[in-house]
């Protein structure tokens, strides 16, 4: 008989068991001896976990987190902290105040600023306000346009990717940073065909003389009259806003008014049809409430212009109860524009319907053309009111 030895198994050394600190910590201890976090499908790690250093790491841990949470969350990539320079805030604030003296001195539209500050607020919203210009990336750009594609259809998204590029060009032209912002190719407009197949899949922007009539019977004031001047001189919503009373020429039966968008000047001549709902209104125009629109056409019942922020939300919001109504899907108010140019193209006169529509005519021949006749732009006139109003119709 032997003696036999027992063989000696090895003991693998257990790791040591981390906790939180407390229950509400927002990180959680990782097997691998560091804090981390599951960030949108992804771990981040925040530091070495150190036992008994009485919350040292933890504490450290927690603020790395507080200062990488924003960019972390919306997908951004943190950057060293300590960086220094101008911020999308800095950006945009002096953006809008150079934009709101130009409104202020009647070179922008109270429309086109409005549209600035919304997607200035937007761009905000998505990259963070303390965001550094020199931090944006072409990837930042690129879940923008992604984030807006998302929700947007085409024609807004080009307009949109179109006026956040002026704002961060405008950092470059007035000497905010040294470089221009590099956008990246994932923040180009989308393609023309992708344009003309979304405008073929939406049909005709454009209503029929039957849907204007049947909206003419069913508006109240000012709506129907507004409507009229839509159809009768293809105003959009700011020109309903900003029509001055000084415009108006019903006993010779005319609107003289520029464009505000191009500043081409206008001279459109009215249908007895919209001379006789102007002079009803005009009837029963509030007083006005202060003396800066004391010379509009058309203010709210509260005696007000229908101006700024306002005016692209009332008459739109009224125009669409009045479609929601009437079962008219698919048109606003400035669809009455699109109408006035494809019918009064067809009275063969181009350059009269450009007149009439505000254009800026780019051509050569419009640098030598000194004016156009009134019986020219009587003839457009004429041609569209037949069109709506068929044997009924009667001149201005």
């Amino acid at each position: 008989m032997y003696n036999s030895i027992a063989p000696t198994i090895p003991v693998k050394s257990r790791k040591p068991k981390y906790t939180k600190p407390h229950k509400d910590f927002p990180l959680t201890p990782h097997p691998s001896g560091r804090w981390c976090k599951k960030v949108r499908g992804k771990l981040r790690y925040f530091g070495k976990i150190v036992e008994g250093d009485g919350g040292t790491s933890s504490q450290a841990a927690l603020e790395l987190w507080i200062e990488q949470k924003d960019d972390l969350l919306a997908g951004r990539v943190p950057r060293p902290k300590g960086e220094s320079g101008p911020t999308l805030r800095e950006l945009v604030n002096q953006f809008l105040t150079t934009k709101k003296r130009l409104q202020d001195s009647g070179e922008l539209s109270p429309h086109t600023w409005k549209a600035y500050h919304d997607i200035s607020e937007n761009v905000i919203a998505f990259l963070g306000k303390d965001r550094l210009l020199s931090d944006i990336r072409p990837e930042d750009f690129e879940r923008l346009r992604a984030n807006w594609a998302a929700k947007w259809g085409p024609a807004r998204l080009a307009s949109e990717i179109n006026r956040a590029k002026v704002i961060f060009n405008y950092a470059w032209k007035n000497g905010i940073i040294d470089k221009p912002i590099r956008f990246g190719e994932g923040f180009a407009r989308p393609s023309a065909k992708v344009m003309r197949l979304h405008r073929a899949a939406q049909g005709s922007n454009m209503f029929e003389a039957r849907e204007i009539i049947t909206m003419l019977e069913s508006a109240s004031q000012p709506l129907r009259t507004m409507i009229l001047l839509g159809a009768n001189c293809a105003f959009g919503n700011s020109d309903i806003g900003s029509l001055p009373l000084t415009a108006l020429d019903l006993e010779g039966g005319w609107i003289n008014f520029p464009r505000g968008k191009t500043g081409i000047n206008r001279r459109c001549p009215l249908w007895a049809e919209t001379i006789a709902s102007l002079r009803a209104w005009l009837a029963r125009r509030p007083d006005p409430k202060n003396e800066a629109d004391a010379g509009l056409v058309f203010l709210t019942v509260r005696g007000v212009g229908w101006t700024a922020d306002v005016e692209s939300r009332s008459l739109g919001h009224e125009m669409r109860k009045l479609t929601d109504r009437l079962k008219i899907v698919g048109r606003s108010f400035y669809s009455l524009r699109h109408g006035f140019e494809t019918i009064a193209g067809e009275s063969l006169d181009q350059v009269a319907t450009g007149a009439i529509m505000g254009h800026a005519d780019q051509s050569m021949s419009a640098n030598y053309r000194e004016r156009i006749s009134d019986d020219r732009l009587r003839a457009v006139a004429e041609h569209v009111q037949k069109w709506l109003f068929g044997t009924q119709a009667t001149s201005g």
